[in-house]
């Protein structure tokens, strides 16, 4: 790449061409060419002859500008290629993408816009120069539209070189001129938006030569063609779509159908490269100076090119600038991965914990983001993802066993031998609030695996980080302040670029700005945080008074968050602060400038005013930073400081306050704004995939409060806060009776109904405890509504008001509530069951019938056998798949939870037993010594030892742990149908289909009574929880009640007309709930009488 550069005549000249990784910073010109005659060529400047064309004025603008922006080099397309050569004008042409969106900065000369220019409608509310802005002919050119999308930074000039704005403060009118969506000129990744959207934002260009118009998208498809000048521009875009067509079919074959999309799309919980761009930006952009001593220092090298260093720990106190040099390191490492360069093999994946966002604060999003970067860059790896994903849907990345299936996915990832070199980067781990040990542990055990894998991690000085990370056995250590002089030296750099900015945007004199730069090195501590607070500071201080204001920047991170925290509280808007303060530190997620409004209500009427909105922000001391329109901590030391020292003044009544008036003012602001069909959608089969937000976004007020308001309503409770809102008629139930529809709507729309259904689930376990029934019985109905309509509210938001209502229960308090709901034109309704089923969850999965199911001893998960052969994991609250255990070859017939909840055993017609981690579904165990079907099996009360029956009529007993056959119980002549443990684990109760019931020593495997007196086989026995007696069920319609000592018969239950096919005790030994297997529930009274409560269920055979 060739540049211009400043000479010191104050002309410019050629450089040399600049190669690989040697490319400087530099600025970039956009602009459009006028009369060839009038461009200043590369042969002009080689010659000296091109100053007097008019073209030399947009050349030196563009390095008066760099100048003025601290860069050295810059690039114009008319003379830094040599057209002569079609070698390099075609590198140049395939290149242009990538030079653009590297470069520091890029500027728009607009030259047919002046800044004088006036609209000519004088009450217009537009700029003065927008309509030519508007009109300019930049907007119109092929070129230019890559231009626009792929720098950073896109600044635009009048033709006076006059600053307008960039592409960010001018993001509506770009939008709006070109049609293209506004997250596209965020940043967004261009495979975000399909082949025939980019080429419509195309369309309406027009480029001098018919074939530049294709070869102008190049970079937007990021492929490359040779080119030919003169095919003419139909069949430049022919081979332009094959080479489309190709690079999909070669990188992404697997996000070509819609499975493989929805995984990505489910998997995705934010993108790194968004979230390093967003924290670049809020700190003020990367400089190269201040973090390029890394790649010099040795134990960098060593950790890079010798196998044995698998992890690099960066550790350094808070503000020391481990976040951006982090940021520096994936800069330098991404140019020769495949996140920057598409012909590379090695990968390079990263994630940025941030403590202030609940999304991104716990160790699954880092499992979640990590594969998502290596997928979107390998998407092969995806098959490691599908094979669990296929089975669990999205439930796989949320559920309680998400960390555990994840780390599977990403264990396998790193072992599949088409994974090159591949190095994973992980900032700030001290703010990973939820599961770092199970993380630490992780990266430790994972470091092992392969040399080709490399770690990059990043920390405070935490001694239990440090005591976890002992355990890796290639791991190496740089610690910050144990470097000080190369941290130094990067802070001096980054104070100098600071304070020359600062004294450009004051107009400081030399005085003045040698003064700010000495306060700075003397008192910085090697900490970049407090210059960077010190400078955001100063900005707001006048001029004249800057000299006099230093010294009351004391050194020291907490001294100077102290000075901000006096400032704010002797300010004339300290409540108002305060109150902005106080919701930052509570809310659950960053929330934005339009969301804030809806918290506070002296801010209530200006959510649609920003530019106030962040006058107000800023009031707030530098503790808050905007990222778009996003609320942040400037970091996460701030946000420890205010909560541990100045709590008590944000928080005068306590945090439970702030949480009642979050929750409080969400239920307004959620009935203020959500109503039926709020995006307008009319047509109620419209698929969730065809609706897009509109602009303004109607929900924008209410996202965080439609996510949050259970949660901040529950917080008030925990936290002591007394209150009526639970009341019969409070505020809680009128807002249910009103919006109760209208928020489902609203979180479907948001594509977190399956949030908004655990929060209904928490609210109804917390309403337990209040005396509320009409308010209990609405979330109870709630809950049924959304459980059993949730697939189909998921697809269709409109079908709450069409199938969700009209075949909800007659009786449904939804469906009475929101009858006027339900359309017009559905004039015929069907007729429907009185009351909800009682069945709370329909766990579809097997293929073949459930032979038997049972929960955890928590009762968050069920396990299930099936005549399918596997046995499947479920989540009990949300009824999604969590595991696919796979080994056995035959019919599994009967399973269950060891005590611990840690394990599963399994019982199969291929004759074994097996044992299972619950965990991680790996097999531990496989149990073989029976010569038959396996019909039953047990874990012992401690959970080492595991009871079987078979058909080969024996008992066998089993090592939980080594899988070693202890004892084989003899005596039934008949297949044993069902085994139990006592509780104290010293005996073993069995049933077969001899008629007996026989009772063993489950150490010496004696045999101690043989309980007879049932007429036909006995199905199914079970010991009360006191041990002391015993309950079978039997093919002759019976139950009985034994003495478990004596083996005597003490009551005889009758009443069935058919089979009793299972028995149990109630867990106070005082009910007998047994089930039939046709028709009826069959439940001794409490009064141990034998009376019988008899209530027609219709089971068909299957567990109700």
């Amino acid at each position: 790449m060739r540049f211009l550069k400043g000479n010191n005549d104050g002309e410019f000249s050629l450089t040399k061409n600049f190669v690989g990784d040697n490319i400087p910073d530099y600025a970039i010109l956009s602009h459009t060419w006028g009369e060839d005659v009038e461009e200043v060529t590369f042969q002009d400047l080689k010659d000296g002859t091109g100053k007097s064309k008019a073209g030399y004025k947009k050349i030196r603008f563009c390095g008066e500008q760099a100048g003025r922006d601290g860069i050295q080099y810059f690039w114009v397309d008319t003379c830094c290629i040599d057209k002569s050569n079609n070698t390099e004008l075609a590198e140049a042409i395939n290149s242009m993408f990538r030079w653009y969106r590297d470069a520091n900065k890029c500027y728009v000369y607009l030259s047919d816009v002046s800044a004088s220019t006036s609209n000519h409608d004088n009450n217009s509310d537009q700029l003065p120069w927008e309509s030519a802005f508007r009109a300019s002919k930049w907007f119109t050119r092929g070129w230019t539209l890559q231009e626009l999308l792929a720098p950073t930074s896109v600044q635009f000039f009048s033709l006076e070189g006059e600053r307008l704005g960039d592409k960010k403060t001018l993001e509506q009118q770009i939008h709006q001129i070109t049609n293209i969506p506004i997250v596209a000129l965020r940043g967004a990744p261009l495979t975000q938006f399909d082949v025939e959207e980019r080429l419509l934002w195309a369309e309406v260009r027009q480029t001098t030569h018919g074939e530049d118009k294709a070869y102008s998208m190049l970079g937007i498809f990021d492929v490359y063609m040779p080119l030919i000048y003169g095919e003419g521009r139909k069949h430049a875009f022919e081979r332009l779509r094959k080479e489309i067509q190709n690079s999909l079919t070669e990188n992404e074959p697997h996000l070509l159908d819609s499975q493989s999309r929805n995984c990505i799309q489910d998997l995705r919980v934010t993108d790194p490269r968004e979230d390093k761009k967003r924290i670049e930006d809020m700190k003020g952009g990367l400089l190269q100076n201040s973090y390029e001593w890394i790649f010099k220092h040795a134990d960098f090298h060593k950790w890079r090119n010798n196998e044995q260093g698998r992890v690099l720990w960066i550790k350094g106190d808070p503000g020391k600038g481990k976040t951006m040099l982090l940021c520096g390191m994936i800069n330098e490492m991404s140019a020769l991965t495949r996140l920057k360069n598409k012909s590379a093999t090695t990968l390079l994946s990263f994630f940025f914990c941030q403590a202030t966002d609940s999304r991104i604060n716990n160790a699954v999003a880092v499992l979640r983001s990590l594969i998502y970067l290596l997928v979107d860059q390998q998407p092969s790896l995806l098959l490691h993802v599908r094979k669990k994903y296929d089975h669990a849907g999205k439930g796989l990345f949320e559920n309680a066993n998400a960390w555990v299936a994840l780390s599977e996915v990403f264990t396998s990832i790193l072992q599949d031998p088409g994974l090159n070199n591949t190095y994973l980067i992980i900032d700030a781990l001290d703010e990973c609030a939820a599961g770092l040990p199970k993380l630490l542990d992780f990266i430790v055990q994972k470091s092992s695996i392969s040399p080709r894998v490399k770690w990059i991690i990043s920390s405070r000085n935490w001694p239990d980080i440090e005591e976890r990370l002992e355990r890796a056995g290639h791991k190496m250590k740089l610690c910050l302040e144990l470097n000080q002089q190369s941290v130094s030296a990067a802070v001096s750099t980054y104070i100098e670029h600071k304070t020359l900015q600062l004294a450009d945007q004051k107009n400081y004199d030399d005085r003045t700005r040698v003064a700010v730069l000495q306060h700075l090195v003397s008192n910085a501590n090697d900490t970049f945080l407090w210059v960077a607070l010190v400078c955001e500071n100063l900005k707001n201080v006048p001029r004249s008074k800057t000299l006099e204001k230093l010294s009351e920047f004391p050194p020291g991170l907490d001294s100077l968050y102290q000075r901000m925290m006096s400032q704010i509280c002797n300010s004339d808007d300290v409540n108002l602060c305060k109150q902005i303060l106080a919701i930052a530190l509570i809310v659950y997620r960053p929330i934005t400038l339009t969301e804030i409004t809806s918290f506070v209500k002296t801010l209530e009427n200006m959510a649609d005013d920003h530019e106030s909105l962040v006058v107000i922000i800023r009031l707030c001391g530098s503790f808050l930073v905007l990222r778009e329109t996003t609320v942040y901590f400037v970091h996460q030391s701030a946000k420890d400081f205010l909560l541990k020292e100045a709590s008590n003044d944000i928080f005068p009544s306590g945090t439970n306050d702030t949480h009642h008036t979050i929750f409080s003012r969400s239920l307004q602001v959620m009935s203020r704004t959500l109503r039926r069909d709020i995006y307008s959608l009319s047509a109620p089969g419209i698929s969730i995939d065809q609706v897009k937000p509109p602009d303004p976004d109607l929900l924008a007020a209410a996202r965080y409060s439609c996510l949050y308001w259970i949660d901040h309503l529950l917080d008030c409770i925990t936290k002591g806060n007394t209150m009526n809102d639970l009341k019969d008629g409070g505020s809680v139930y009128s807002f249910l009776c009103q919006s109760f529809l209208y928020w489902l709507e609203a979180l479907s729309l948001m594509r977190s109904l399956s949030d908004g259904i655990l929060m209904i689930r928490k609210l109804e376990n917390c309403l337990q405890a209040y005396e509320s029934p009409d308010l209990l019985a609405f979330v109870h109905d709630a809950k049924m509504f959304a459980f059993y309509n949730q697939s189909i509210i998921e697809q269709a938001p409109l079908q709450l008001y069409c199938s969700a209502l009209v075949f909800s229960p007659e009786k449904s308090i939804v469906k009475v509530t929101f009858d006027k709901d339900i359309p017009s034109w559905i004039q015929i309704k069907s007729k429907v069951q009185a009351h909800w089923s009682t069945a709370l969850q329909t766990l579809e999965g097997h293929s073949d019938w459930v032979t038997s199911v049972a929960f955890s001893p928590d009762g968050k998960q069920v396990v299930s056998g099936s005549r399918d052969k596997t046995v499947r994991l479920w989540d009990a609250l949300t009824g999604a798949a969590l595991q696919t255990l796979e080994g056995h070859s035959d019919c599994v017939t009967s399973v269950a939870f060891s005590p611990d909840g840690k394990q599963v055993v399994s019982g199969s017609e291929d004759k074994t037993v097996r044992l299972w981690d619950a965990l991680t579904g790996a097999a531990l165990q496989t149990l073989e010594d029976h010569l038959d079907w396996v019909t039953s099996v047990a874990f012992s009360p401690d959970g080492k030892q595991v009871v079987s029956g078979s058909e080969d009529n024996t008992v066998q007993l089993w090592d939980a742990s080594t899988g070693a056959a202890l004892q084989t119980l003899d005596g039934h002549w008949y297949t044993v149908t069902s085994v139990a443990f006592s509780p104290d684990g010293k005996q073993v109760v069995s049933a077969a289909c001899d008629d007996t019931v026989r009772l063993w020593d489950a150490s010496t495997g004696a045999a101690l009574q043989t309980l007879e007196g049932h007429s036909d086989w006995v199905t199914s026995v079970a010991f009360s929880p006191d041990g002391k007696q015993v309950v079978s069920g039997s093919y002759n319609n019976t139950v009985q009640l034994w003495d478990a000592l004596t083996g005597a018969v003490l009551q005889t239950l009758v009443g069935h007309s058919g089979a009793v096919a299972s028995a149990a005790f109630s867990p106070d030994g005082k009910l007998l709930p047994t089930l039939h297997v046709s028709n009826n529930w069959l439940v001794e009274d409490t009064e141990g009488n034998g009376g019988i409560i008899r209530e027609s269920i219709a089971t068909e055979g299957r567990a109700a």
